[in-house]
């Protein structure tokens, strides 16, 4: 590929908007800037940038490559800042996206500990109980909760969370209680509404695989914290993460059942766009993070 230079002067004639600006930021010639842009367009093989008189447009191709080389270049010259005075210290904005009941009870607690410990860090937590792309939110780095990253991204493994059935002991008291697996079919189940295949539900036989059955009931939630709560007001029976159970469980507020059988565990990853170099900012939140959500099992 084209030396750093050329591919700083590319990013920095679409951000600027002319060859000519360009060369006033990056405090080179103008025949110098035009040469790089050669060069990348040479070695990419496409048009990158329609000049005029006095602007440059991206082409699709162009504002396909700048997007991604926007944020390596960044990193570059953060690792370059960092390794000229000698710091190692995470300073800057952090950029992360998190599922909302799991944000607020455990990804922001983790957040105040580290801004205590990180005096010259900034975090904006962005929410969502769907998966939030670290591409097109542009994010440093997002928590994802179930099924494995996608290819195009990379991943870390934070923990894996304990999940158990979990039911009000006014539901049990007029429905009965589930014995084995097999009696959840006749039971009012609460599904989260939003996820592929939510009423098949996974449990451990008594042999030790995994084994599913198909549930259903009349309350279901695309909302993540609602399956807590309707849980809690005797709506049926729920498969909720240990983590978030237990509170209601020591008051008996709810019951576990099924003991014996839980489903298997849920993975948790730190998510981020894979063509990033990560800055000390993140890697150390994402060392931070594995360390802190590890215990919430």
């Amino acid at each position: 590929m084209n030396r750093i230079a050329d591919l700083e002067a590319f990013v920095s004639v679409v951000d600027q908007g002319s060859l000519t600006a360009a060369a006033r930021h990056l405090r080179r010639s103008l025949q110098s800037v035009s040469r790089s842009l050669a060069a990348v367009e040479h070695d990419v093989g496409v048009e990158l940038v329609r000049r005029t008189t006095r602007q440059a447009h991206p082409t699709e191709a162009g504002l396909l490559l700048h997007e991604r080389l926007r944020l390596a270049i960044a990193d570059i010259a953060e690792a370059k800042s960092q390794a000229a005075r000698g710091r190692v210290e995470p300073e800057g904005l952090l950029r992360v996206g998190a599922p909302g009941r799991a944000g607020s009870s455990l990804i922001l607690p983790a957040i105040a500990e580290f801004l205590a410990t990180h005096p010259k860090v900034e975090i904006d937590l962005h929410q969502h109980d769907f998966f939030s792309d670290p591409l097109d939110e542009r994010l440093d780095v997002t928590i994802r909760v179930g099924r494995s990253p996608d290819s195009a991204l990379t991943a870390r493994h934070l923990a894996d969370w304990r999940r158990v059935f979990v039911a009000a002991p006014a539901y049990l008291a007029t429905h009965g209680r589930p014995r084995r697996p097999s009696d959840l079919a006749r039971h009012q189940c609460i599904v989260r509404a939003a996820r592929p295949g939510a009423n098949v539900w996974p449990y451990t036989s008594a042999k030790g695989t995994v084994e599913t059955i198909e549930v259903g009931g009349r309350f279901r939630s695309s909302a993540t914290h609602s399956v807590i709560d309707a849980a809690l007001l005797g709506l049926g029976i729920a498969i909720v993460p240990q983590w978030q159970a237990e509170p209601h469980l020591r008051t008996i507020a709810l019951e576990g059942v099924l003991r014996r059988h839980e489903p298997p565990p849920i993975p948790v990853y730190a998510v981020w766009t894979a063509t990033r170099v990560l800055p000390a900012k993140t890697r150390q939140f994402i060392d931070f993070l594995a360390q802190r959500l590890s215990k919430a099992r």
